[in-house]
């Protein structure tokens, strides 16, 4: 029963497809952490130590040097280390910075104000452009200001 268990485990694992960010893309990148928990190690094997342990899927890092199936990212907070590729997803991902809210919009520039994100709150980042972005944080959407995201480059446009 317990083998039987296993495997069925092991089929479905095996199975579910994992959106690795690709070897021949060029870094500098921004990316998010797939997995609820990834290691950051202090170069690119599994025989280097461990330097931080993440266990916030969706944290949004940049790539910034490949090696192999490695790549070296930087996260928020400016820690750099090496983390496997498999660890690492194409989807975009932003966090808010700054010390105050910021301010959701429903359009760009537009003038209602549909919720406020605090400093540190992470989502999803699409339909950037002049200066706004689409931020979706657990399906609740709205217009943030480029500045106030971390993960997001100044003049960057997104479809």
């Amino acid at each position: 029963m317990r083998a039987g268990m296993w495997m069925v485990a092991a089929a479905v694992a095996a199975t579910t497809p994992v959106e690795a960010a690709p070897a021949d893309r060029k870094p500098p990148y921004y990316a998010s952490i797939a997995p609820a928990r990834a290691r950051m190690r202090t170069g690119p094997g599994r025989t280097f130590p461990s330097s931080w342990l993440y266990v916030r899927a969706g944290l949004p890092v940049r790539v910034v040097d490949t090696f192999k199936e490695w790549r070296k990212i930087e996260d928020p907070g400016g820690t750099q280390g090496w983390m496997l590729g498999t660890m690492i997803s194409n989807t975009r991902a932003a966090i808010v910075q700054g010390g105050d809210p910021a301010e959701m919009r429903d359009k760009p520039g537009g003038p209602h104000i549909l919720f406020r994100a605090q400093p540190g709150v992470v989502g999803r980042v699409s339909q950037c452009g002049n200066g706004w972005c689409r931020f979706d944080v657990k399906g609740q959407a709205g217009f943030i200001q480029i500045d106030r995201l971390w993960g997001v480059e100044p003049e960057e446009v997104l479809p």
